[in-house]
């Protein structure tokens, strides 16, 4: 991320079908200021009291976006799925304003691929993401997924038996299993940071780090 961009910058997002709508709803509860662009009348009236700003226009025109003040932003949002015309348009329009850092939607790896040649600085794939964590959360050994590399991911699960009765030093989660216990739940209580000392009990919901490998081995510890 670009160091020069304060982390609480207006943000220009384009496109209000559900990935947009969900990204504009979470940015407002964030207490983020928003700039809600589409071109579907209906949908910028159905958000005008949600977000800071809506305005209808069409974004894949760069006079439009110059007219809604898009270069004065310094993160901008293409949420356009639907058509991959549109979305190249509106990021190759965002990249010739000079916006500093483009995060567009992708819904197919070619797509993406043509994103980033044309400048869009993070490319998303919400639906293959989305896919992958719940291919992962069926299984039912593992309660939440995040992946932040190829190889490293964060979950929250059930403490496998293997581990229960002992502090986390002694049933070596580390030294055994190659994983990091980062925090814990106990029944009744909040999430809290976990120590070497800490002792897992029955019911304990953990929250472990490493990589995917390890993590999938770990959590099968009971099969």
């Amino acid at each position: 991320m670009d160091n020069r961009i304060r982390h609480d910058a207006p943000v220009l997002l384009i496109g209000l079908g559900r990935f947009g709508a969900s990204a504009a709803a979470e940015l407002d509860l964030l207490g983020r200021e928003v700039l809600a662009v589409d071109d579907d009348d209906e949908l910028v009236q159905e958000w005008a009291e949600q977000v800071t700003h809506t305005v209808q226009a069409d974004a894949t025109q760069i006079e439009a976006l110059r007219q809604i003040g898009a270069d004065e932003f310094q993160i901008a949002v293409v949420a356009v799925g639907s058509s991959i015309e549109a979305s190249v348009l509106i990021t190759a329009n965002l990249v010739e304003l000079g916006v500093p850092q483009i995060w567009a939607k992708a819904i197919s790896l070619s797509h993406g691929k043509i994103l980033e040649r044309i400048g869009a600085h993070h490319v998303i794939y919400p639906e293959a993401e989305a896919g992958a964590r719940i291919a992962r959360l069926v299984s039912g050994r593992m309660l939440d997924f995040i992946q932040f590399d190829d190889d490293f991911v964060l979950v929250k699960m059930f403490a496998p038996k293997a581990i229960r009765g002992r502090n986390l030093s002694e049933s070596g989660v580390r030294s055994v299993h190659r994983v990091t216990v980062v925090g814990i739940k106990k029944r009744g209580q909040p999430f809290t940071y976990a120590t070497e000392n800490t002792v897992v009990d029955d019911h304990d919901i953990i929250v472990v780090s490493g990589r995917e490998s390890d993590i999938e081995k770990f959590a099968s510890l009971d099969d």
